[in-house]
């Protein structure tokens, strides 16, 4: 039987909103469940909804995407939001990293990748664009870098690091490495814990700056 996901639309601008429903609807396997015009719609609509993903506008009236994600985020920790930006710039990237949100898409972004950011967030990932991404890689290499800290790390977790990079969630991570959940979750923690990152958005930036992956 077909998944179907539940997804929010949240954003300011009635035909956009209305071309993404139909794409997502036609294309992804996905259901939209609500829409709403700005962050202030969006937390009064949200306790009565049952949702898989939320796409999130930041410029918005009234109450914008920082504000509505951060309020969400602090009632909800456990909601999953993409935001969707037509900037690819660090500060929107970085602020909403901070936040908690799970991806960042930019509005040019084509279907076929917000397709695949939906299906690796529900599925306990990350999604950022590759576009933004290899903007970061330009600007993350050509500033002072800091210590190599990743030289603490042990093979292993830099096997479990590069996989985390690529979005794969901690069930996926045991299952390609044939080793157990709990190993991944473990490892996991120790490698937050050497590179003095909060998530894994921090740990995507962490790895691009210092050259472990390549966008």
């Amino acid at each position: 039987m077909e998944v179907v996901y539940n997804i929010v639309l949240v954003d300011d601008h009635t035909l956009f909103r209305n071309g993404l429903k139909g794409l997502l609807e036609h294309y992804c396997g996905c259901r939209v469940v609500a829409e709403a015009s700005d962050g202030e719609e969006f937390l009064e609509i949200l306790p009565r909804l049952q949702v898989d993903v939320v796409l999130l506008d930041i410029d918005m009236p009234r109450m914008n995407g920082f504000e509505a994600a951060a309020k969400a985020l602090a009632k909800y920790p456990d909601l999953k939001i993409i935001t969707l930006s037509m900037h690819g710039d660090e500060d929107y990237y970085f602020k909403m990293v901070s936040i908690g949100v799970k991806g960042f898409l930019l509005k040019s972004s084509d279907i076929d990748e917000v397709s695949t950011a939906i299906q690796t967030v529900v599925k306990g990932g990350s999604y950022f664009s590759q576009e933004l991404l290899r903007t970061l890689v330009g600007s993350l290499k050509s500033a002072p870098s800091s210590e190599f800290v990743h030289e603490s790390l042990s093979q292993r977790e830099l096997e479990i690091l590069l996989l985390i990079c690529k979005g794969l969630s901690n069930q996926e991570i045991a299952d390609t490495l044939f080793i157990s959940k709990r190993t991944v979750d473990k490892h996991r923690a120790n490698i937050l814990d050497k590179t003095n990152c909060k998530n894994t958005a921090n740990l995507v930036v962490y790895a691009i700056k210092h050259a472990l992956v390549e966008i």
